[in-house]
């Protein structure tokens, strides 16, 4: 030891070596403490951002995989076939045109199946897609007293519309995400029908992607596993279950208070106050990002667990660490100044870098050309920035890509392909609203198809169908670029001519009437049928009631039904009542 003094005492290059090493120590202890924060703050950044993004593209895939199947489900609850066979199934008439209403929607499917119970009866029909039950779709009834029954009577107990329930059908033998929509009847209930979604093929085509550190899944309000890539984890009967049995998403968090906190986190986003919501969480011992979204339409949360070490290797920054033990080894003489100079102002570079990737800022990044540690690191978080950013856009143009079909499945009708009811009035009620400082006026037609449930009763629903398809190509070049034409519903169609008087209206009313009378449709036995059509209309102008409009217009309607069909009528404004407020035209 007294050797070791004397060394020190006398040697300048030992004194030196001396306050080196401390120097390197007392320096070495924040550098660490700087370069950890740093790191765990560009990957928490960047693995936010890609949270929320990967909950964004989870929840429009959902989305799309079964919105589809819940709208064209809602379709078939509003058949007037079903409902009419629904409220009085001793009618064979009724019951033969329910069944064959079903089995033509039942193709439209996607698993190419559909049950109905009859609410009355509890008598459960079903068919697949092999056609086996074709002749023979009764296949048992539903009772109080047997559990298995338990989500028919709590289906029709919800008080909701539509809703979703993975389940076990044992008499069927079936495993699916079974799609159960309500029929009612002015408070009265009919029964319940729906459809379902082959569970494997779901998970496989929307939740078992193959993507490294991410698991998705989907939960009902009540965080029970509905959707999981391992089948063990999915509540099965959860509509059934008392709570205390249900397999939850709560159940797989670690901490009571994070399982609170993962609560509100979907009461948030279910009430629309954000779209995503993700947080740090422990689950299974290891903390994982969890980003929860809401399907509004189906009422489920999809929930996405990403592991950031996993999808962020930290290993790439342990170049950076042995950066800074070389560059304030080689720094002996100026450590303060050089230390300064070359590793701490270049990692503010890379520390503002990341600030601006935390908010959202991809493109104006300063990068350091450095050919060292910290320039490679700069470069490939600018590089992870700019991934991060491209993937961002191909995610939004997917959102963007999703919700255009979603708004033309909103607006469109799917059997003639022009506006339905939601697309007419939203057309409407912007022409209305716009400034009533120019006077603007309009034409406003209600097109009724005469004796359209003949035809449908006499040839079948495909020969309807094919009349309100030609219906909607014959008015087509009858129109102009700024007018609309839409189907109201059923077998009536709407029209909104713009800029059209008095005289103009009557005359192509008496186009429309004539177009129709052109040629009768061919049946596919051979059968002529022939279309007519009675059309109501009055004029508008910008700024009056939609509601007061259609009156006007229905008014009309009614009148030319009632005149013997086949022709129109126009709603006189002036007269001193609908009845006597009509002047009629035959075709």
């Amino acid at each position: 030891m007294r050797a070791l003094w004397n060394q020190i005492a006398t040697s300048l290059k030992t004194k030196f070596l001396v306050v080196t090493i401390c120097v390197f120590g007392l320096v070495a202890l924040p550098a660490y403490a700087a370069f950890e924060f740093l790191t765990r703050k560009t990957v928490v950044a960047l693995g936010t951002l890609f949270a929320e993004k990967q909950v964004l593209f989870d929840r429009y895939r959902g989305l799309e995989a079964l919105i589809r199947e819940v709208s064209l489900a809602e379709t078939v609850a509003r058949s007037p076939a079903v409902r009419a066979w629904a409220r009085d199934e001793a009618d064979p008439d009724k019951t033969v045109r329910g069944l064959a209403e079903l089995e033509h929607y039942r193709l439209s499917f996607h698993d190419k199946s559909y049950f109905f119970v009859v609410h009355e009866s509890g008598n459960y029909y079903f068919n697949d897609a092999d056609n086996n039950y074709n002749g023979n779709q009764l296949r048992y009834q539903v009772k109080r007293d047997n559990s298995r029954d338990g989500w028919y009577f709590k289906t029709i107990a919800a008080g909701q519309a539509c809703q979703l329930n993975v389940d076990r059908d044992d008499n069927l033998a079936v495993t699916k995400v079974w799609i159960n929509c309500v029929i009612t009847d002015q408070g009265r209930i009919l029964g319940v029908i729906g459809t379902g979604v082959d569970l494997s093929e779901f998970i496989r085509e929307v939740v078992a992607l193959p993507q490294t550190g991410i698991t998705s899944m989907f939960v009902d309000r009540a965080g029970a596993i509905q959707a999981h890539r391992d089948p063990g984890m999915v509540d099965f009967h959860s509509l059934t279950k008392d709570t205390k049995t249900k397999k939850t998403i709560f159940q797989q968090v670690d901490k009571p208070a994070e399982a609170g906190e993962l609560a509100a986190m979907m009461a948030r986003v279910s009430a629309g106050s954000r779209m995503v919501e993700s947080r740090f969480m422990n689950i299974g011992g290891r903390e994982f990002l969890v980003g929860v979204g809401y399907l509004d339409r189906l009422g489920w949360f999809n929930v996405t667990l990403m592991d950031i070490d996993a999808i962020i290797d930290r290993r790439l920054f342990t170049p950076i660490a042995l950066l800074l033990v070389f560059m304030m080894t080689a720094a002996v003489a100026l450590v303060t100044i050089l230390f300064r100079r070359v590793v701490l102002d270049r990692l503010a570079i890379v520390e503002a870098a990341a600030r601006r990737v935390e908010d959202g800022d991809f493109d104006n990044i300063v990068v350091d050309r450095g050919s060292d540690e910290i320039g490679r690191l700069s470069r490939t978080l600018s590089g992870m920035a700019h991934a991060v950013r491209d993937h961002t856009r191909i995610l939004e143009d997917l959102v963007d890509e999703r919700t255009e079909k979603l708004r033309r499945l909103a607006n469109i009708d799917l059997l003639t392909e022009i506006p339905n009811r939601r697309g007419f009035t939203q057309v409407f009620e912007q022409w209305l609203a716009r400034s009533p400082l120019v006077p603007r006026s309009a034409g406003l037609l209600l097109i009724d198809l005469d004796d359209f449930k003949d035809v449908n009763d006499a040839f079948g629903h495909l020969a309807g169908d094919r009349l309100l398809c030609e219906t909607a190509r014959r008015l087509a070049p009858l129109l102009t670029d700024r007018d609309i034409c839409a189907r109201w519903g059923g077998d009536e169609f709407v029209v909104l001519v713009e800029d059209c008087d008095q005289d103009g209206l009557r005359a192509l009313c008496a186009r429309m009437v004539a177009a129709m009378n052109a040629t009768p449709i061919r049946s596919d036995d051979g059968q002529d049928i022939a279309l007519t059509v009675s059309i109501g209309g009055c004029r508008v102008v910008s700024g009056s009631s939609i509601d007061a409009a259609f009156a006007e217009a229905d008014a009309a309607l009614y009148a030319a039904k009632r005149a013997g069909r086949n022709r129109f009528v126009l709603f006189d404004a002036d007269a001193g009542s609908a009845l006597d407020a009509v002047v009629t035209a035959k075709a």
